[in-house]
C-alpha cells in the first residue's frame, strides 16, 4: 500500500482513513504511535502546532490550513506547487511572495490581478494569502461573460423566463410567447451578449441582449403591443429589426451603489424603452393567461413602482 505524504491536494479526512488503514495492516495500534506517525507524513510546507496530543487536534489543524479545490479548476494542487517552491527557494518573506504570486498570473487575466492585488493589501500570512487567492478564483468563475449561457429565475414566483420555438401570443404582436415557467429546460436559456470587453459592471453603461438558446431570437419590447393580461407593454422573442426594442440595461436590485461585475445569483432589475422612449422593467407575476389548453404565467414590462416581481436571479448555466 502505498501511502501519500499529506501535501493539501486531499481532504484530511480521507488522509486520515489511509493512514489508519496503513497502520492497522502494520499493526500499529497505539494513538500516540499512529499520530507521530502522522505528522511524520505531512509535507515540511504544512503549518502545524508543535505539540499536539491527539489525532483529532491534528486534523483540527489540517483543516485549518487546508483549501478546496475552487469549482471546475487545478486551484489546490497551483496553490500547494507554489507554496513548495517558496519553500525549496527559502523565500519566506510574505511581500516577496505576494510579488511572485501576483507575476505568476498570465497578463490576459485582467480581472484576476487586480482582484488578487486588492486582496493582497490586507493579508498577513502565506495561510490567508492562498486563502484570497482561491477566493478570487471562485469568485471569477462565478462571472457572467459574454456569451455565457444563463436563466433568469423570478425571485418571487421561483419560476424561469421562458419561450417555446414556434409558439406565438395570439394576441398583440403575435409574435413568439414569453412567459415563466417552473422548468430549468432548454426552453429558459439564453445567450447574453454585450459589446466591449468580456466581463460587465454594474458601473457599465453598455446594453446587454438576451438571446433565446432554442429560437434564436432575442427577448424585447415589440412597438407598442399590450401584454394579454394586465395590458403592460408586451415582451417577446422576436428577430432584431426597427419596432423590436432588445437593448436591455441591469442593475443590482440589492446593492443601490454596486461597483462589482455581473456574476452568478445576483438579483437584478432589467430595464428597456418602450416606443416613446420611456423606461419600463421587466416583471412577472401570479397573472396567467391561455392558449388553446395550455397556461402560461405572463412576463411583461411596466413603468411602475419597482417591488419583489420585478427582481430576478441570474444563474449561471455555461
Amino acid at each position: 500500500m502505498d501511502l501519500p505524504i499529506y501535501d493539501g491536494n486531499i481532504h484530511p479526512n480521507e488522509w486520515l482513513k489511509q493512514i489508519q488503514t496503513y497502520c492497522f495492516l502494520k499493526k500499529i495500534t497505539k494513538d500516540e504511535e499512529i499520530l507521530k506517525f502522522a505528522i511524520m507524513m505531512i509535507d515540511s510546507t504544512i503549518n502545524i502546532p508543535e505539540k499536539l496530543t491527539s489525532l483529532d487536534e491534528l486534523i483540527n489543524a489540517l483543516k485549518q490550513d487546508h483549501i478546496p479545490e475552487a469549482q471546475g479548476g487545478e486551484t489546490s494542487k497551483f496553490i500547494n506547487t507554489f507554496r513548495r517552491l517558496c519553500f525549496d527557494a527559502e523565500i519566506n518573506n510574505l511581500r516577496e511572495q505576494k510579488k511572485y504570486l501576483y507575476e505568476s498570473l498570465s497578463n490576459n487575466d485582467h480581472y484576476l490581478k487586480s482582484e488578487l492585488y486588492k486582496k493582497m493589501e490586507n493579508v498577513n500570512s502565506i495561510s490567508e494569502l492562498m486563502e484570497e487567492f482561491r477566493n478570487v478564483f471562485i469568485d471569477e468563475s462565478n462571472l457572467i461573460r459574454h456569451g455565457s449561457i444563463i436563466a433568469l429565475k423570478h425571485a418571487v414566483t421561483g419560476k424561469y423566463l421562458s419561450s417555446i420555438k414556434g409558439l406565438n401570443y395570439t394576441t398583440g404582436s403575435k409574435n413568439q410567447l414569453i412567459f415563466a415557467n417552473n422548468l430549468l429546460d432548454s426552453n429558459a436559456l439564453w445567450k447574453i451578449t454585450f459589446s466591449g470587453n468580456e466581463l460587465t459592471s454594474y458601473t457599465n453603461t453598455t446594453n446587454i441582449y438576451l438571446k433565446h438558446k432554442n429560437s434564436g431570437y432575442f427577448l424585447g419590447i415589440y412597438y407598442r403591443f399590450k401584454s394579454p393580461v394586465t395590458q403592460h407593454s408586451e415582451v417577446s422573442c422576436n428577430p432584431v429589426d426597427s419596432y423590436h426594442n432588445t437593448q436591455w440595461k441591469f442593475n443590482n436590485s440589492k446593492l443601490e451603489n454596486d461597483q462589482g461585475y455581473l456574476k452568478s445569483n445576483d438579483i437584478i432589475n432589467l430595464s428597456n424603452k418602450n416606443y416613446n422612449g420611456q423606461q419600463v422593467v421587466l416583471r412577472s407575476h401570479d397573472f396567467q393567461f391561455t392558449i388553446g389548453n395550455n397556461t402560461f404565467q405572463e412576463v411583461v414590462c411596466h413603468n411602475e413602482r419597482l417591488g419583489g416581481n420585478d427582481e430576478w436571479c441570474i444563474e449561471l448555466i455555461e
